[in-house]
């Protein structure tokens, strides 16, 4: 399909989990894109089934915790595709159930703001400049959380989430006269690596997952790839600032 034809993608935090799925549903809909993640070697390993399909895609390593690092991402990803009318900002350090408020390392919170807000600013404000320039009508997605608005004991998580769901307002009223829309996607639990890690040998954890999500099943990669498929076509073209849960109803009960 081609919903896409003619974009030029960037997404952040492809290599694994919901980025790759976002990276591969933009692609398959005929979208040019860049992977981006810290990981080099898992990212390679993702871009090379892809071009095989006889996708455009291709990978750049990125630290976006590094200072210099998303004016470096931004830079080269605009060398390698030219010009960009999509960014999806995926990337966020790995969370652990040990970070609670009392335990979290100052290290551990200044990461997790760098990734998901700063990184996440940087990147915005680049690719909204060079979209104005060209007069493209962009869009940007944000992967944000249900826990933005809901704590969890995990504040650096919870705070960095929270702050990326208010840049997305900021971002849409600043550029929509621009024509530039900017949303945001809030999953549900969705079945990565590193949600089975946190559900295994816990059936009593997974159950109450599952019961207080209408849909009763976790999401996949390709549940948030759709979604954000839709919110970067031509079929969401009214829609900006918004976080669209993908969580199969479980913000319902939040």
């Amino acid at each position: 399909m081609t919903l896409l034809a003619g974009d030029t993608a960037l997404v952040t935090g492809a290599a694994s989990g919901i980025g790759r799925g976002i990276a591969i549903a933009l692609a398959r809909e005929g979208a040019r894109v860049v992977l981006s993640d810290v990981d080099a070697q898992r990212g390679a390993a993702v871009v090379a089934p892809l071009q095989a399909e006889g996708l455009d895609v291709r990978f750049i390593a990125a630290d976006l915790a590094a200072e210099a690092g998303p004016v470096a991402l931004l830079h080269d990803a605009l060398e390698a595709l030219g010009e960009l009318s999509i960014v999806v900002h995926s990337a966020s350090p790995r969370r652990l159930e040990a970070d609670t408020i009392l335990a979290v390392s100052d290290a551990t919170w200044e990461q997790m703001l760098a990734v998901n807000v700063r990184a996440g600013f940087i990147l915005a404000r680049g690719a909204g400049r060079q979209m104005m320039a060209r007069n493209i009508k962009g869009r940007m997605l944000f992967i944000t959380s249900l826990h933005a608005h809901t704590p969890r004991n995990l504040p650096h998580y919870s705070a960095a989430k929270a702050a990326q769901t208010m840049l997305v307002k900021e971002l849409a009223r600043a550029l929509g006269p621009h024509g530039i829309r900017v949303n945001a996607i809030a999953p549900g639990w969705i079945e990565t690596d590193m949600s089975r890690k946190a559900l295994e040998g816990d059936p009593a954890r997974k159950n109450k997952i599952l019961g207080r999500t209408p849909m009763a099943r976790l999401g996949t990669p390709d549940d948030v790839g759709w979604a954000a498929v839709y919110l970067a076509s031509p079929a969401a073209r009214f829609v900006t600032g918004v976080v669209l849960p993908v969580d199969g109803g479980a913000s319902i009960g939040f």
